[in-house]
């Protein structure tokens, strides 16, 4: 198949991912309301703070779900938000929740210059609760992903959950690796990355 042709093949699934897209948007939008507690988390500084605070002084919410400091991937995606933290923000509040020790959170947070709010849900049921954690062999394990949140009438509820992994649509940088002939090329997420000339 000649690169016209290719091209054109790549075309039509593109059309067809929009489509499927859209409807997974319009399911999205059906979805009954998920209702939740209104869970006492952790600032930075180990204050309590309510998931309903969270909102400020709107209706939504976006809790993205963190793996914590362990987890190079999680950190990568927390990396890329924090230059959308601004756009988002500006529609509605954006935060970070980790099962990390607030304390440890802090320190990590401030290493990465992420300039979005952070809370721990450290000692809580949160994360569990919210499907982004299970246990196995006395161990529990963390997944990452986001949940949008609304408030009515005095009661949270999460309106749509999302998890995240390597070519999802929230991080770019593997669409960006996609379009090369060698794709990824074994490269992982890293804590830190060197300048290349």
């Amino acid at each position: 198949m000649d690169y016209k042709d290719t091209d054109k093949a790549i075309e039509k699934l593109q059309q067809d991912i929009e489509k499927i897209q859209s409807e997974i948007s319009a399911l999205r939008s059906n979805r009954e309301l998920e209702l939740f507690e209104d869970y006492t988390l952790y600032h930075r500084d180990a204050s309590a703070v309510l998931l309903s605070s969270l909102f400020k002084d709107q209706d939504e919410l976006l809790l993205i779900h963190n793996m914590g400091k362990s987890c190079s991937y999680c950190t990568m995606w927390a990396d890329t938000l924090n230059s959308s933290t601004t756009i988002i923000n500006d529609r509605v509040p954006m935060v970070l929740i980790s099962p990390n020790e607030p304390s440890v959170l802090d320190t990590f947070a401030s290493s990465r210059n992420w300039n979005f709010l952070c809370v721990s849900a450290h000692g809580t049921n949160f994360i569990s609760d919210s499907g982004y954690s299970y246990e196995k062999e006395g161990k529990t394990y963390y997944m990452p992903g986001v949940s949008a949140f609304i408030k009515k009438e005095g009661k949270i509820y999460r309106t749509n959950k999302d998890y995240f992994g390597p070519g999802d649509v929230y991080c770019s940088p593997w669409h960006f690796f996609d379009l090369l002939s060698k794709k990824d090329n074994g490269w992982t997420p890293k804590f830190d990355y060197l300048q290349k000339a």
